[in-house]
């Protein structure tokens, strides 16, 4: 297969994660699924290059059903490779972990339970869903063609509900605590690495909160206004008598309510310009300070906590948290504002990409298409990036629509544009302008572009 040289040594480092035969198919799907429109299946992408005809088409389903090959593995690779390329040396890595729905049916589908569709619910009503719910991470960073920050999956995990574990006599593990797993993950992958974590009010968790400060990762996510914040305990030599007897406390006196806090005449509000969703900046109030959050059972956690409140009264006063107490209220929000990316990356990989459009029924194979899935969303991006690394992303303009910054979309037109004719046309010696393809070269392009 023909690829264009830009791009080879991006596929050349996911090389070691697998066998040589099943690398060469490996590759023939990825550009098959990038070609590809509408339904991401095996045999849609065979289809698009042509390969229908092929009588042992079925080992390309082995590849996702039964070869011999490490998620984790090609997630590491993954991860390397978009720290490398948009993050520099001693910048912070701010990594993004959300959930997201994947709506399927079927009884052959073994791990598909109800989840809550956030789509479908509302304040008032709760809808739920048949399908598989997944755990995402990705790394936020910045792109050369957008003044927006990108969200780059890089590894997924499948989520499983309580009745499905227990049918599979597994023990259930929650959102929080798969989250911990991968905070070890996320430090042996990038040893030496400043890594913050933001998630939002399902990571609010003491115990998620303990697993990060010990790996020296920074923890950011929203924090209950009513959340049992406590002073640091009195010295033992404060205390009253002179022999003080039993265990010392873990805690000190309980501190109020960070609602009550927001209503104190004599808390201190400050005001700051902060990066806000959309690339747009806003100006909020906001008040801070530290504490030991705590409940009963677990060890207490040091956190610095920030009220922001809305100058102009339209939105509700929030309340966010930072493991790393030397954190400034700013950076705080400022983080905390750039997990709406990765809500961006999700419609954008349904849209593009073809989530929910897969047909596998297998488990293995199921825990591998969405996660590839979502990983490709990032292969795409540095394959635009090693194609146009000055940012320089041609864009379609229309009359009724004048862009000013690439999109996904434009990112995956680029990628195709480039790939069809290394696919299919090959230049003339005598004359390098010339085109020379086949009838059955046309005949396959006409396939894949009217199919």
């Amino acid at each position: 297969m023909f690829l264009p040289a830009e791009i080879i040594p991006l596929l050349e480092c996911f090389r070691p994660a697998f066998s040589e035969p099943t690398y060469q198919k490996v590759l023939s799907l990825v550009v098959g699924t990038i070609l590809s429109k509408g339904r991401r299946t095996v045999t849609a992408a065979l289809r698009v290059l042509g390969l229908e005809e092929e009588g042992d088409w079925s080992k390309y389903h082995h590849v996702l059903n039964r070869a011999r090959w490490d998620g984790l593995q090609t997630s590491a690779i993954l991860l390397n490779l978009i720290v490398n390329i948009f993050v520099a040396c001693r910048v912070i890595i701010c990594i993004t972990v959300d959930e997201t729905l994947e709506r399927r049916w079927g009884p052959k589908i073994s791990k598909r339970g109800h989840w809550r569709d956030s789509l479908a619910s509302s304040r008032n009503m709760n809808v739920s869903t048949s399908g598989l719910r997944w755990l995402s991470f990705a790394v936020v960073v910045k792109v050369p063609w957008s003044p927006l920050n990108w969200s780059l999956p890089f590894l997924t995990v499948l989520l499983t509900t309580p009745q499905v574990s227990r049918e599979r006599g597994k023990r259930h593990r929650t959102v929080a605590e798969r989250t911990k797993q991968v905070v070890c993950w996320l430090r042996r992958t990038l040893p030496g690495r400043s890594i913050h974590l933001i998630g939002d009010g399902a990571y609010s968790v003491i115990k998620l909160g303990l697993r990060c400060h010990s790996n020296g990762v920074t923890l950011i996510a929203p924090l209950r206004l009513d959340a049992r914040l406590f002073d640091h305990p009195p010295s033992r030599r404060n205390m009253s008598g002179k022999n003080p007897r039993g265990r010392p406390p873990l805690v000190g006196q309980r501190l109020p309510n960070l609602s009550e806090v927001a209503t104190f005449n004599s808390t201190y509000w400050h005001r700051s310009r902060i990066d806000w969703y959309g690339g747009e900046s806003e100006i909020v109030d906001w008040a801070t300070g530290t504490a030991l959050w705590y409940s009963t059972g677990t060890p207490p956690l040091h956190i610095r906590w920030v009220l922001v409140r809305d100058p102009q009264g339209k939105r509700d006063t929030v309340a966010y948290f930072s493991t790393d107490v030397h954190q400034s209220a700013p950076t705080i929000i400022t983080d905390f504002v750039k997990r709406w990316s990765h809500e961006v990356t999700f419609e954008e990989a349904r849209a593009h990409l073809g989530i929910e459009t897969q047909r596998q029924w297998s488990d293995l194979a199921i825990e591998r298409t969405t996660p590839a899935i979502f990983g490709l969303f990032s292969l795409v991006v540095l394959m635009a990036y090693a194609l146009c690394p000055d940012g320089h992303i041609p864009l379609p303009q229309a009359a009724w629509y004048p862009k000013t910054y690439a999109s996904f979309h434009d990112l995956l037109v680029l990628v195709r544009r480039r790939l069809w004719p290394h696919l299919l046309f090959q230049t003339g010696a005598l004359s390098p302008v010339l085109r020379l393809f086949s009838t059955p070269q046309v005949q396959h392009l006409l396939s894949a572009v009217c199919y």
